[in-house]
Parts: structure tokens; C-alpha cells; sequence
């Protein structure tokens, strides 16, 4: 379809369409292809407007999260997959189109802290084993003339704001023996958390009868196949816990040639990863063998006095590029978000995206994203601005009145499909 015909039919002006004939001609480079070289000092807008794109669809993972302990549904999604974008407001004013096709659920075999998997106090609760842990969405055929293929994005949930969990957790490792297989001599290793969130199954859950892993790759391994004739890409994405999980996804669908189509072997598509404030994931040998797949590329965004990325601190090692960030110098922040769980925060992290000056230091706005967004669920930004504090809540925090005059929470839609 000839673009300006499509654009004049979707209203779009001419900013947007030149935005969306960059990002469309440029989109093999913004995801990797020559490994981000001369791309990020001086950041380049386009691939400033990209990681926001692919923060955003890690943190509307967040936006639906219900972490309510008092609802049945804690641990769940709560909205449903159809207008699954509008709910989390990532519709109006956004040009990257999608649909959600799966949403996928994760459990663990070993105890983790409560900041990844929350259990609801009810004893009607949905599930005591399983919690949501993200979605796989599919460009829209308008967000493919934008994107400049159809980008199949998987989005993990990442831990709750507490950074307890930090000290909590032990840093123990494990052979990732599902992701490349038992009879390798290098024997990659990697954090027995992470592995196990990824790789667990718990039969006494209808949500994790199979895992997460097998759940994503089940779903990636039919969406390729449906658009086997087009040009697509995967794109992983993910902060925090997310963004650990999003790397062990990325690294198993290309070791294990899950971004071909069954029938044809030698057309792979480009697995990208675009995670934020990612703690380490594996070992040296992680390291070499995940930078030594020619279709893979991780790009790990940190800001400079954030806590996480740098644990685990023994044994482990960054993978990827990294694009470093510092949001002290942000004249619209509290001191930079002057604490961990700020210096932490996703939102923090594309405000510090979108104004990041590099070696040439200081800090100016580049791409045109709402300040407010800073205060979604913290105390970040500057009080003369006059957004409110944590202003992102469900209306009466999802109490609704019923025709009696008697309140219930009510915080879930239902899906149409609940098999994972």
C-alpha cells in the first residue's frame, strides 16, 4: 500500500509522516543491525522516540499489573487483551499501532521475594501459584507502515517499586540447560531466580500448566508462521525483573531458531532486546555465547546511580551495548528523583531517555513526552509543576457502587481466553 495513501486515510499530518518514513527506513539500524554504532553519543531522535516506544510497552505491563492483595485477582491482569493499549493509554497521540495476542503467565519452583510474584489474600483468590507476567502484541497493518514491518513485540512485567528484594534475593547459579540444551562443553551459567520465573511450570495452576517460556515461544512460533511473508522482527522488552526475563527470552528464541518459520530455515528475523535497569543475567560464558548469535542484539539502558544493574556483583557479567543515562542532571526531577526507588522508576528512565545529552552533558528534551508521566506512581517531579503525587489509580481503587447502594471490588475484566 502506497503510504501517503494510507496516512491521508488515517488523518495523519506531514510530521507524522515524515517521523513514520524515518523510523520506517531506518528501523533495521534502530534495532541493531550495526550494533547502535554511531547511533547513541549523540543520541539520535529516532532511536530516542524507539527505546521510548519499546519502554512504554514494558510499562503498560506495570499499568495493568494488580498488585491489591485485598482482591482475588491481585497477582492478574486487569484489563483484558481486547483494547488492552487504550486502557493502559497508549492509544491516542501514539502512532505504533498493535494488537495484544497473548498474555502469559509465570510461576517459580523456588521461593523469590514477593516484589516478583504476589499472592492475594483471598481465599477465592484466582490463582495462589501463578501471577500475569506480561504479553506478546502484533503490529497493526497501521503501525506496520510506521514500524516499516510487522514487529511482533514480547513485553515481561517487571518487580514491584520495592527495591528490598535487592538484598533478599540470592545470587546463586544454574546451567540454563532449556535454553541451550544439556550437552554443551562451555556450559553457560545463569541466575537461578530469573532461570526459574522463566522455566517453572506448576501443574496445580491452570495458568502454568506449561511455562512461561513455553507459553511465548508457543505464541512467537504461530505468529511467525502466520506472517512468514512478510518482513517482521521481534522485539523483547522489559525493566527491572522484566528486563532479566526479557534477556533470557531473546537469547533462547535465537539459539534456538524460534524467529524462523517452520518450513523455512534460512529466513530469520532479527530478535532485538530493549530493556531498562536489567540486573545481570549469567556468567562470562552467557556472555560470549549470547553476543556470538548473528540474529541477536541487546541494547541495556541504565541510569547512572541506580542501584540494580549493578548486582549481582560477583561472577556476573553486562551483556550487550549499554546507553548510560543520568537523570540528576534533569532540571524537572526532585534532585534527579533523589532516592533508589526513583533513580529505579521506568518513568524516570524514558524522561531521562527523552532529555539525555551525552558527553556533551546537561539536559534538554528532545523528544516531546509528557512530564507528567514522571509522577505515574512516584513523588519525582518538581512541585511547580503542579501534578499530583502517584496520580495513577483505579476510580475508588476499582470499588464500584452496585443498584442496592452497596459497594464491591470489581478490578478485573474478563478475557476471552484464559488458556495459557
Amino acid at each position: 500500500m502506497d503510504k501517503k495513501f494510507f496516512f491521508s486515510c488515517f488523518g495523519k499530518n506531514k510530521k507524522e509522516m515524515e517521523m513514520a518514513d524515518s523510523i520506517a527506513k531506518k528501523w533495521r539500524s534502530l534495532s541493531g543491525q550495526s550494533n547502535w554504532e554511531g547511533l547513541l553519543d549523540p543520541l539520535d531522535i529516532d532511536l530516542r522516540r524507539y527505546m521510548i516506544h519499546y519502554g512504554e510497552m514494558a510499562q503498560a505491563a506495570y499499568d495493568t499489573f494488580n498488585t491489591e492483595k485485598a482482591s482475588k485477582y491481585a497477582g492478574d491482569s486487569i484489563y483484558a487483551k481486547k483494547d488492552f493499549f487504550s486502557k493502559v493509554g497508549l492509544d491516542k497521540g501514539n502512532p505504533y499501532k498493535y494488537n495484544v495476542t497473548k498474555f502469559f503467565y509465570a510461576t517459580s519452583q523456588i521461593h523469590v521475594p514477593e516484589a516478583f510474584i504476589i499472592v492475594p489474600l483471598s481465599r477465592e483468590a484466582w490463582s495462589k501459584e501463578s501471577n500475569w507476567m506480561g504479553y506478546v502484541a502484533v503490529a497493526t497493518d497501521e503501525g506496520k507502515a510506521v514500524l516499516g514491518r510487522r514487529d511482533i513485540v514480547i513485553a515481561w512485567r517487571g518487580s514491584l517499586q520495592t527495591l528490598e528484594w535487592v538484598n533478599d534475593l540470592e545470587f546463586n547459579f544454574v546451567s540454563a540447560e532449556k535454553i541451550f540444551g544439556g550437552d554443551r562443553t562451555d556450559d553457560p551459567k545463569v541466575h537461578q531466580g530469573w532461570y526459574s520465573i522463566y522455566t517453572s511450570d506448576d501443574q496445580r495452576s491452570p495458568f502454568n500448566k506449561t511455562s512461561a517460556r513455553d507459553q511465548v515461544i508457543r505464541e512467537i512460533r504461530r505468529v511467525v508462521e502466520i506472517y512468514k511473508n512478510e518482513e517482521i522482527s521481534i522485539t523483547v522488552t522489559g525493566h527491572s525483573l522484566g528486563a532479566a526475563l526479557a534477556t533470557l527470552n531473546a537469547v533462547d528464541i535465537a539459539a534456538n531458531g524460534f524467529n524462523k518459520p517452520g518450513r523455512q530455515p534460512n529466513k530469520a528475523c532479527p530478535v532485538t532486546a530493549i530493556i531498562f535497569a536489567s540486573p545481570r543475567v549469567g556468567d562470562s560464558t552467557f556472555k560470549k555465547v549470547l553476543s556470538g548469535y548473528q540474529d541477536l542484539r541487546v541494547l541495556r539502558i541504565r541510569n547512572e546511580l541506580d542501584v540494580v544493574p549493578k548486582y549481582p556483583l560477583i561472577g556476573y557479567e553486562d551483556v550487550g551495548k549499554e546507553l548510560t543515562i543520568d537523570t540528576t542532571k534533569s532540571k524537572y526531577l526532585k534532585n534527579g528523583a533523589a532516592n533508589f526507588s526513583g533513580w529505579h522508576n521506568l518513568e524516570v528512565y524514558l524522561h531521562g531517555v527523552a532529555g539525555t545529552q551525552g558527553r556533551k552533558g546537561g539536559f534538554q528534551l528532545e523528544v516531546n513526552r509528557d512530564i507528567s508521566l514522571v509522577n505515574k506512581t512516584m513523588d519525582s517531579l518538581k512541585d511547580q509543576y503542579l501534578v499530583p503525587v502517584s496520580w495513577r489509580i483505579l476510580k475508588n481503587k476499582g470499588m464500584v457502587q452496585q443498584a442496592d447502594g452497596s459497594w464491591k471490588l470489581m478490578d478485573h475484566e474478563k478475557d476471552d481466553d484464559i488458556d495459557p
